[in-house]
C-alpha cells in the first residue's frame, strides 16, 4: 500500500469535521448529501440536508414529491438544474430498482446528474467499494503532491489525476481514505494559503520540495461569462403577478415578475414602447436596478413601476402569505424583501 494512505487516514481521523452525512451509511442520505455540497458551503450545506432528510426520509417520499415543491426547498442553494436531476433520480429508483438504492457503480452512475465523481464518492462511502474520488479538493492533493501541472479540466488530465487516485487509494478501507483526501483539500491543501508546514505529506509532497505548491492546479480553460438585461415590471397591490419561467435555462420552473429580457442597454422610451406592446401597461418609474451574479452569467435587472395590473394569460396571483409556497429565485426573494411595501395596503 502507499504510503499517502496511512499518513492522511491517521491525520484524518485526529482532524475531521463532524458532518450529519459522515455519520450515515445509507446510500441515500449520501447521494442527497453529494449533490447538495456541490457549489455549496459546508455551513449552508448542513442546513438544507437536514431539510430535505427531514422532509423526504427515503428515496420513495422525494421521488413522490411535486417537482414545485422540491425547487421551494432548494431555494437559496441555485444551480436549480442539481435540484431537478435530484428529483428525476429518485424517480429513477423507484421505477428501474424498485426503490432501493442501487448498490454499484455502474447503475449508480446511470442516475440523472450523477457524474464519476460522485457514483465514486456512494460506492465508496455506502459500499465500501474501490473507487477513488476525484473533486476539487482531490484534484488540488494530488497535482501539487506529484507537482504535475497537467491541466486539470482537459481529456489527458482526467486520466492522468484518475491514475494517480487509483494508484495511492487504499482499496482495503476506500470510504475513509476518500473522506481523507477530501478533508486536506477543504482544510490543509486549501487554493490560497496551504498550510504545508502542518501537513501530513509535506515531507513527501513534490510540490512543497521541489515547486510552488499554490501554482497548481492548472487550468486551461477560463469561464465564459455572458450579461443579461432583465426588465421586470410590478403593479404596486396586495395581489402580486408572477410568471412560470418556462424553458431550459436558469430558473427553469420558477417564479418571478412579469419579465422581458433585451440585449444590451435600452433607453426608457424603448422599454416604454416594448412593455405596452406585450403586456399592454404604460410604464411609470423605474423602482430599483439590481445585479445578480451566477457562475456563468451576470444579470443586470431592472425593477419598473407600470400603472395597471399586467395583461398575460400566464400569470399567476398570489398574496405575501402564499407566495412562501412558490419557488423563487433569489433575485426576486431579495427584491421583496426591500420593497414589501409596494404589497402592502
Amino acid at each position: 500500500m502507499h504510503h499517502f494512505s496511512p499518513s492522511i487516514q491517521v491525520w484524518y481521523r485526529q482532524n475531521y469535521r463532524k458532518l450529519p452525512w459522515r455519520e450515515t451509511r445509507n446510500a441515500y442520505k449520501i447521494w442527497l448529501s453529494e449533490v447538495i455540497m456541490q457549489q455549496t458551503r459546508v455551513n449552508q450545506g448542513i442546513s438544507y440536508y437536514k431539510k430535505f432528510v427531514e422532509h423526504y426520509p427515503d428515496v420513495s417520499k422525494l421521488a413522490a414529491a411535486e417537482e414545485q415543491e422540491v425547487l421551494r426547498l432548494w431555494q437559496g442553494l441555485g444551480y436549480y438544474s442539481r435540484a431537478r436531476n435530484l428529483h428525476f433520480a429518485a424517480q429513477q429508483v423507484v421505477n428501474e430498482f424498485n426503490g432501493v438504492f442501487p448498490d454499484n457503480f455502474k447503475d449508480i452512475k446511470s442516475l440523472k446528474g450523477v457524474g464519476d465523481y460522485t457514483a465514486s464518492a456512494i460506492a465508496s462511502f455506502a459500499f465500501d467499494l474501490p473507487y477513488a474520488v476525484l473533486d476539487g479538493n482531490a484534484f488540488r492533493v494530488l497535482s501539487r503532491y506529484f507537482n504535475d501541472d497537467t491541466p486539470i479540466d482537459t481529456g489527458q488530465g482526467a486520466k492522468i489525476f484518475k491514475a494517480y487516485a487509483d494508484d495511492v487509494l487504499n482499496k482495503e478501507d476506500p470510504a475513509e481514505f476518500n473522506q481523507a483526501i477530501m478533508e486536506i483539500g477543504a482544510m490543509v491543501c486549501k487554493p490560497k494559503n496551504p498550510d504545508c508546514e502542518n501537513c501530513p505529506l509535506a515531507d513527501t509532497c513534490l510540490a512543497f520540495n521541489e515547486g510552488v505548491p499554490t501554482s497548481l492546479p492548472v487550468k486551461s480553460k477560463k469561464v465564459k461569462v455572458t450579461t443579461r438585461h432583465f426588465h421586470y415590471f410590478i403593479f404596486p397591490s396586495q395581489e402580486i403577478q408572477l410568471i412560470k419561467r418556462e424553458g431550459k435555462g436558469i430558473w427553469q420552473n420558477m417564479y418571478e415578475f412579469p419579465v422581458l429580457e433585451l440585449e444590451g442597454k435600452k433607453l426608457k422610451s424603448e422599454i416604454k414602447t416594448l412593455v405596452q406592446k406585450k403586456f399592454r401597461v404604460n410604464l411609470l418609474k423605474k423602482i430599483s436596478e439590481e445585479k445578480h451574479i451566477l457562475t456563468h452569467q451576470h444579470i443586470n435587472a431592472t425593477f419598473w413601476e407600470v400603472d395597471e395590473r399586467l395583461k398575460d394569460g400566464g400569470i399567476v396571483k398570489v398574496d405575501l402569505e402564499t407566495i412562501n409556497d412558490l419557488p423563487l429565485p433569489r433575485l426576486i426573494e431579495r427584491f421583496l424583501e426591500e420593497n414589501v411595501g409596494l404589497f402592502m395596503e
